[in-house]
């Protein structure tokens, strides 16, 4: 028997179907091979044990493994050439009846189907089948390598949606699960492709599309890998902020905002919400580079973006009156940002002229407030007057005064001969009588009519009027009755009766 051209290890017979030969003076019916696994699972790296045993009857020829039957097979282990298989040994040394073997370190190619081969002599010496076992089919399990995240090659802004891959390999058996998260969150990812990569050992590669946000700085993409193999998932992540570029946002401020000739006038850029943290400022007045070195470091925000500031000092002179001054921010290594503002300068006598005017218009807005108010309590004090006024009149149509004749007494004669008498008229003050010096006592807000009796102009002595003049009372010395008036006097017709 020839050795294979390709593979020592292999015969180049071709092996019939179960071949059993009977030589004379052997007796095969009292022989017997013992395979007794069926199926044997093994997990990578570990060691294979394969039982095979026989009658203790000799037969003349040697015991070998085969991987594989018909064309396909594959010597794994002589027992009369021990040393050409270094990952194979007997698991019994010199045993004539046990030829069980050991395959240390399996790997995932070590996987097929394994049998147990009596041979003997042939006619011409060559190796024959004479018995060979059931066979015992190997199942190498294989754990898949720490999944690998990649995602783009170069930074990308946010709303952009780039891919990212999860790889990994070299497991057996070729069921595996593949699930993506973004933080804690579950993500659809696309059709996982599963690849042969060697003799019954697979890859994968699965892919999921993500959409950057500007507050992914923190963030990152895990692929979970689940097999039979694995106590528990592998995991792989990458880190959004390696891929997320988020521009700055630029803006200039001045202070003061109105500047006085030949003073100086501060100019600060704020450079905000930007990642990386890699950024380069520059300032130009009227296009023209200035010599700055007012810029303070990057400050980390709450959401892993950065901010800084830079500032620069312009002395307000009249040849600068009107220029631009633009900061220029350059972050990342990308194209140019920058924001500018005007010097705006106002000489004192324009800045005092302003003063006064707005303390013009300041004092004609008190001006205008006062006339409103005083309107509206001018206003107030007329319809006050108004309802006044209204009243009295409604109270002189209607009079309730009642003129009392004194009562008769023992002094009504000299009473009536005394051209100086004085009567009086109750107003309805109270229900008792009053008498003058009690009238004259009460509060400011009564009223008393004054009754003087004269003659008649014409001579009349049978006509007597009354002057009713409405006074206050006061505590002053009692003043003499005014003369009657046709415009603002009251007249009472008193008639006496002589005796």
């Amino acid at each position: 028997m020839e050795p294979h051209p390709r593979d020592p290890g292999r015969t180049a017979w071709a092996l019939p179907c179960l071949l059993l030969l009977a030589l004379p003076g052997v007796g095969a019916q009292t022989f017997s091979l013992h395979q007794p696994q069926d199926k044997v699972s093994v997990a990578a790296g570990e060691t294979l044990t394969l039982n095979c045993t026989v009658s203790r009857k000799n037969v003349v020829g040697a015991v070998r493994w085969l991987k594989g039957w018909d064309s396909e097979n594959k010597t794994i282990y002589d027992h009369r050439t021990p040393l050409s298989f270094p990952r194979v040994m007997a698991a019994v040394s010199d045993s004539d009846t046990d030829f069980s073997i050991h395959i240390r370190n399996v790997t995932p190619e070590d996987t097929g189907t394994y049998y147990c081969v009596k041979f003997t002599k042939g006619p011409r010496g060559e190796d024959v089948v004479f018995q060979r076992g059931s066979g015992t089919e190997v199942s190498v399990q294989a754990k898949p390598s720490t999944p690998i995240v990649s995602g783009p090659e170069q930074r990308v802004r946010p709303e952009q949606s780039v891919p990212f891959t999860c790889t990994t390999g070299g497991f057996s058996p070729k069921e595996i699960v593949v699930k993506w998260f973004k933080n804690k969150n579950p993500m659809t990812a696309q059709q996982p492709q599963i690849t042969e990569w060697r003799d019954k050992t697979y890859n994968i590669s699965s892919t999921v599309n993500v959409t950057l946000q500007k507050d992914d700085v923190p963030s990152q993409v895990t692929c979970v890998v689940q097999h039979s193999t694995l106590p528990a998932p592998l995991r792989g992540s990458f880190q959004l902020s390696r891929v997320l570029r988020v521009p700055p946002i630029v803006e200039v401020r001045t202070e003061p905002s109105s500047v006085e000739l030949n003073t100086t006038v501060t100019f600060t850029c704020l450079v905000k919400e930007f990642y990386p943290p890699n950024v380069s400022i520059s300032w130009l007045e009227n296009g023209k580079e200035m010599k700055v070195k007012n810029v303070s470091r990057p400050s980390e925000l709450s959401g892993g973006l950065f901010q800084l500031r830079s500032w620069v000092e312009v002395q307000a002179t009249e040849e600068k009156n009107g220029s631009t001054i633009a900061c220029v921010v350059v972050h990342d290594g990308q194209a140019p940002a920058n924001s500018s503002a005007f010097l705006r300068i106002f000489n004192t006598a324009q800045s005092e002229w302003s003063k006064e005017s707005q303390m013009l218009k300041d004092d004609m807005l008190i001006y205008i407030v006062v006339g409103v108010v005083c309107t509206v309590l001018a206003l107030l004090v007329a319809a006050i007057l108004y309802l006044i006024r209204t009243k009295q009149i409604k109270g002189k149509s209607s009079p309730s005064a009642r003129l009392h004749e004194p009562e008769k007494s023992s002094e009504a004669t000299t009473q009536e001969s005394d051209p100086n008498n004085l009567t009086y008229a109750d107003l309805n003050f109270d229900k008792e009588r009053k008498t003058i010096r009690r009238m004259v006592e009460m509060s400011q807000q009564s009223e008393y009519a004054c009754i003087q009796t004269n003659r008649a102009p014409n001579g009349d002595e049978n006509l007597t009027y009354a002057d009713l003049d409405m006074v206050h009372l006061s505590k002053a010395p009692k003043r003499p009755a005014p003369r009657p008036e046709e415009s603002s006097s009251e007249y009472a017709s008193v008639q006496i009766t002589r005796k």
